[in-house]
């Protein structure tokens, strides 16, 4: 099984006991991870739904144990959840530009969406990684985001080889064909695409950084160990890598984390120490009485304060590391 295979069945199981997720969206997404409905009975045969009232949006706090402190941010744009569907939002005009792109992978011809200040430049690249849900509505609102913080913005759409999220039909299959997939071709996709951008004139050849959401947060961290050139990663409560992976680490990683997230913050502690100890840049930030996803507002665990805060802290991050 696959680190991210675990980590999808995991949050579709803590969904369902959490009350997220009713007994059929459950077994339709674990079904889908596992490749068996009989095998998907079995496992939620075992757990007892205990649904919960949602947390209300309280002040955020900060934790910042390493080599560099954040900079004081101001609040920003909003930000999406996983396990809901968005609504188009139209980009801004005039001030970026943004549209759907093709560009060669290692095997295949890879889909992704792209989003950049207009001008010449050059401007820094950031990549976009989405949550288990594929290249959503929202993350493309996302990646104009980074564009009009005045990076380029690619979100590389990891389900390619399918013929893009778009093409299949219940998105419910999504998370089964991520967890399926071999974690080292979702790395391989973005230093593609980080190698396609190194080609535009109007990007920065030598300064990238990444940002990823839940299932796209795990896949930040592993771009992190893998494209040894990523300057700076903002993980957003994605799945830590092991601690043998660290030293390939170069990245500053600034970790942001929901207060509420017990499956991912058990692993806080483990994933600190090691970056501490083999002296990378890295810092957190945990928002009380949120939940996990809480960035996405497109979805019910959307907290809108936790979520401002954090995209200015991220855009603080990427400042730093990228544009100085």
């Amino acid at each position: 099984m696959t680190d991210f295979k675990g980590y999808l069945l995991d949050e579709f199981l803590e969904d369902y006991q959490e009350g997220h997720l009713t007994r059929r969206e459950a077994l339709k997404l674990i079904g889908a991870v596992t490749g068996s409905l009989v095998l998907a009975n079995v496992i939620l045969a075992a757990c007892t739904p205990a649904p919960q009232a949602a947390s209300p949006a309280v002040p955020t706090s900060t934790s910042a144990p390493a080599a560099t402190s954040t900079p004081e941010p101001t609040p920003a744009p909003s930000e999406p959840t996983a396990t809901s569907t968005a609504e188009a939002t139209p980009p801004p005009t005039g001030e970026i530009e943004a549209s759907d792109v093709e560009f060669p992978g290692q095997d295949v011809t890879l889909m992704g969406y792209l989003a950049r200040p207009v001008g010449d430049g050059p401007f820094p690249a950031v990549l976009v990684c989405h949550e288990n849900r594929g290249l959503t509505e929202h993350i493309k609102d996302v990646t104009r985001r980074v564009a009009t913080a005045g990076y380029v913005g690619l979100a590389v759409d990891l389900l390619s080889r399918q013929g893009g999220t778009a093409a299949i039909g219940d998105s419910s299959q999504v998370p089964g064909v991520l967890g399926n997939t071999p974690q080292d071709q979702f790395v391989q996709d973005f230093v593609s695409g980080w190698r396609w951008l190194q080609t535009q004139p109007y990007v920065q050849p030598d300064r990238v950084g990444m940002v990823g959401f839940c299932f796209g947060g795990g896949v930040t961290w592993r771009v992190a160990i893998g494209l040894p050139e990523l300057r700076a990663a903002v993980p957003f409560y994605g799945p830590h890598p092991s601690p043998e992976e660290v030293p390939n680490i170069q990245a500053a990683v600034l970790a942001i984390y929901a207060g509420n997230d017990t499956r991912i913050n058990q692993s806080i502690p483990v994933i600190e120490a090691t970056m501490q100890q083999n002296n990378k840049v890295y810092e957190k930030v945990i928002y009380p009485n949120t939940d996990h996803a809480f960035h996405n507002d497109t979805g019910a665990r959307y907290n809108a304060e936790a979520a401002q805060d954090a995209w200015a802290r991220t855009l603080a991050w990427f400042e730093q590391y990228l544009k100085s």
